[in-house]
């Protein structure tokens, strides 16, 4: 039986990877760019792929994307995995250290519960996908096991509180204060250090190690902005 055609949009960011065309010269794959606003390859509509190379993930860390995509990821309802590429010589001229990196990859799958996947090359990349994708369809007919008795965060505000909760300082009661506070993830990542003091349970120690982890340095901030 002939498997059925997958259709992919591929941001339009993308346009000169090589995975594009990797994709292309698969059968079957039917590929269209364009503007994602989450991600850079959906598949079929469900499955929303974030692809960074080894550079690009380690500079990403350094001027704080990396996080706000990740948080992103993590909201959505889709079937989502960030393809990481590469090897770990192309991370020699980033100078990120290799704690810093490691503590990103505990950050995205542990507490934004992201998958990671590897690969070599571009092409690698593109068959993950499209394997991913027949997957999908393989295993849709199924029951999956039931892998662990603990309770999965359900709906839009649990999710908002488990991602809350991966940043520094923050546990249960201070990420639902903060959400009480803004209304969404977005908004306590946008807010400055004074917005996040009025929030119960933030003093200038948390609030200044929320800042550091959402991309922003503590040394831009005045003596007296965050100060009692």
């Amino acid at each position: 039986m002939k498997n059925p055609p997958i259709h992919i949009f591929a941001d339009d960011r993308e346009r000169q990877s090589p995975v594009i065309e990797s994709l292309k010269r698969h059968e079957g794959v039917n590929v269209t760019v364009s503007r994602l606003q989450l991600g850079d390859y959906l598949l079929d509509g469900r499955l929303l792929f974030e692809r960074k190379t080894m550079l690009d993930f380690a500079n990403s860390l350094k001027d704080g994307r990396l996080f706000e995509q990740g948080i992103r990821l993590a909201a959505s309802p889709l079937h989502k995995a960030i393809i990481l590429e590469g090897n770990g010589n192309d991370l020699m001229s980033s100078g990120i250290r290799r704690e810093a990196l490691q503590g990103a990859l505990i950050t995205l799958t542990l507490f934004f519960g992201i998958p990671m996947l590897r690969s070599l090359d571009a092409e690698e990349t593109a068959r993950l996908m499209l394997y991913a994708d027949r997957q999908f369809d393989s295993l849709a007919s199924q029951t999956p096991p039931r892998l662990f008795n603990g309770k999965r965060p359900r709906g839009k505000r649990k999710t908002q509180l488990r991602i809350l909760q991966a940043l520094p300082g923050v546990g249960p009661n201070t990420a639902h204060n903060l959400l009480e506070q803004f209304g969404n993830v977005e908004a306590v990542l946008a807010a400055d250090g004074q917005a996040l003091l009025k929030v119960a349970g933030v003093g200038i120690v948390r609030a200044k190690a929320i800042r550091w982890a959402v991309g922003e340095q503590v040394a831009d901030y005045a003596e007296n902005e965050l100060s009692i």
